[in-house]
């Protein structure tokens, strides 16, 4: 076997000599054609043709070198990102720049990863994982880059801490940013820093410093006239009127929303909406309360269709890459029975040449089978996800909309019941996001599933985590970790959504060849033949017997809800 190998070495060191000058020639070959793919890109992106400029940018990444054209193959990576991200794909945007973190080692310009860093941490801040959109504006920070790009990180990790209401902190870091001498001079960013440094004040209480922001952003955003940024001010702006003056708060709810409307950004329409209904009532009320229905409807069908429009795309150009690779090996199989003719010592070379090409082909093979089956996979899951996402969301939205049509909402328990079903609707679409975050299984896994459990701590329902930290997580594997947080995230959102619970207590327990989980609420219990939610435990079993689990679930009308899992740790 030894000198079997030993044959096949030689043999790889002869041919790789004889085609070193070809490999050359061929890898400058693609040059032109990557530069001539990536300028048909960047003119579907900049003419905004995003799904063109992505398909592009896609060829680009199949035939580049990672190693050798890494800022090429980065660059692509990132704009392939950008679109993603542009279109609410936030889960595939994460994806698609990841693959990119490997090769900015090859790239000497820190600019490139900090693209790639800022592209994640906005991933993260719409996925609402705060902590990691912070570390990775910090890891921008950390670049020798041109000042705005600090500034700009700054800026963003200031917001970060808006959407986790720590107003204080993110104040300081407006303050500081509107005395740089990069910020004065840009009228847009400026603005952008005044607006957010009044809304601070605003929450902080301090109204006086506050509408004084608040107005001179809003002045210079007028005379640059750009919409989206008129429709912050406005939004900020009816906020800190809401309870002061509701009339002018109104104006500028309407305004807020037809700016947002004019350059077609669905998110911040929804909550422009949101709080106009919230400040309607009537006619009103109904006209703006359909309104916001239809758009969340319409946005989440046009999203999951995108998602798997750009999915698809990768798969199509992975397959496309796999059926040239197939022709190129049959061309190699050819060209190497001619030399085998060729060579005087026939027998030998032909043993050489056969050893070495069902290696490859077998290798290529199980390689290809492989990637093809994992992308396969992967379509299928997102599709199938999207689907039940689609339906779940869709009940709720079509509930209201009926709710809408046949009730009187000048009465004031129909506008609550109203506004208690956007809250909801609103609250699944945040969930949804949530649900989709990938699950941390390294050294970290303990702190990821602790925080997970208790952030669904609330005022009204308590939650009691007994000898999590005995358990010896390293001995379970990824998918047993993915499947016990999956679990008890499951669990938690059907108490939060149907139990009424005040009090829940999840133990933990290790036995020699077992870990125990038990799950307990004080909830009103249920039928378990008549759960509204049977999907959901349904789906919670399927995961636990996958792993070769255990679970047993009691739970009677009035009497609570338990769950108990065996999980084997081998």
């Amino acid at each position: 076997m030894r000198s079997f190998l030993y044959i096949i070495f030689t043999f790889l060191v002869f041919f790789s000599c004889q085609q070193k000058s070809n490999k050359t020639l061929n890898q400058k070959s693609t040059k032109p054609q990557i530069d001539k793919l990536i300028k048909v890109a960047n003119s579907f992106y900049d003419s905004n043709d995003f799904d063109s400029a992505f398909y592009y940018y896609n060829k680009v990444k199949f035939i580049c070198d990672p190693v050798t054209d890494a800022v090429n193959y980065v660059s692509t990576l990132n704009r392939m990102a950008e679109i993603q991200q542009s279109h609410g794909d936030y889960a595939g945007s994460e994806s698609t720049v990841t693959e990119a973190l490997l090769y900015l080692k090859y790239i000497k310009t820190p600019e490139y990863a900090w693209n790639s860093y800022v592209i994640l941490s906005i991933n993260y801040l719409n996925t609402y994982d705060y902590k990691n959109a912070t570390l990775y504006n910090q890891k921008a920070l950390q670049l020798q880059t041109a000042p705005w790009r600090n500034l700009a990180a700054q800026n963003n990790i200031a917001v970060i801490l808006i959407e986790e209401e720590k107003y204080k902190e993110s104040l300081e870091i407006f303050l500081s940013l509107i005395t740089k001498e990069e910020v004065l001079n840009d009228d847009l960013f400026y603005a952008k820093a005044l607006d957010n440094v009044g809304f601070c004040y605003f929450k902080t209480n301090d109204f006086e410093k506050a509408i004084y922001y608040l107005n001179n952003s809003l002045e210079i955003r007028q005379k640059k006239g750009s919409s989206f940024d008129l429709g912050k001010s406005y939004l900020h702006l009816a906020k800190f009127y809401e309870k002061r003056n509701p009339s002018l708060a109104k104006k500028y709810m309407l305004l807020s929303y037809n700016q947002f409307t004019i350059v077609n950004n669905a998110d911040e329409r929804l909550s422009s909406l949101k709080l106009i209904t919230q400040n309607s009532s009537g006619a009103e009320l109904k006209k703006y309360s359909t309104k916001y229905v239809n758009l969340v409807d319409s946005i989440f069908e046009v999203r999951q269709k995108i998602k798997n429009q750009f999915a698809r795309v990768k798969y199509d150009s992975k397959r496309e890459k796999d059926e040239n690779l197939k022709l190129k090996t049959h061309k190699a199989e050819n060209e190497l029975q001619l030399e085998r003719q060729q060579n005087r010592n026939i027998i030998a070379y032909i043993i050489i040449v056969i050893s070495l090409s069902l290696i490859i082909v077998l290798y290529l093979y199980l390689t290809s089978r492989g990637k093809k089956e994992k992308i396969e996979a992967t379509y299928k899951s997102e599709t199938r996800i999207a689907k039940k996402l689609h339906d779940e969301l869709a009940n709720d939205i079509y509930h209201t909309m009926a709710f809408v049509e046949n009730k009187d909402l000048a009465l004031a328990e129909n506008k609550e019941h109203l506004l208690n079903n956007l809250d909801i609707i609103y609250s699944r679409t945040r969930d949804i996001s949530k649900e989709k975050c990938s699950i941390i299984t390294d050294e970290n896994y303990v702190s990821g599933l602790k925080e997970m459990i208790l952030g669904f701590n609330t005022s009204n329902a308590s939650i009691i985590l007994n000898n999590l930290d005995t358990i010896s997580w390293k001995t379970l594997n990824r998918t047993k970790k993915t499947t016990v947080y999956r679990v008890l995230q499951e669990l938690l959102v059907n108490m939060k959504k149907h139990s009424d619970a005040c009090l829940v207590e999840i133990n933990f327990k290790e036995t020699e060849k077992n870990i125990i989980i038990n799950y307990t609420d004080n909830g009103k219990g249920a039928d378990l033949t008549k759960l509204s939610f049977k999907n959901g435990l349904h789906n919670v079993e399927n995961r636990i017997y996958s792993i070769k689990g255990k679970i047993d679930i009691d739970s009677d009308p009035g009497k609570g809800f338990k769950v108990f899992i065996k999980i084997p740790l081998l």
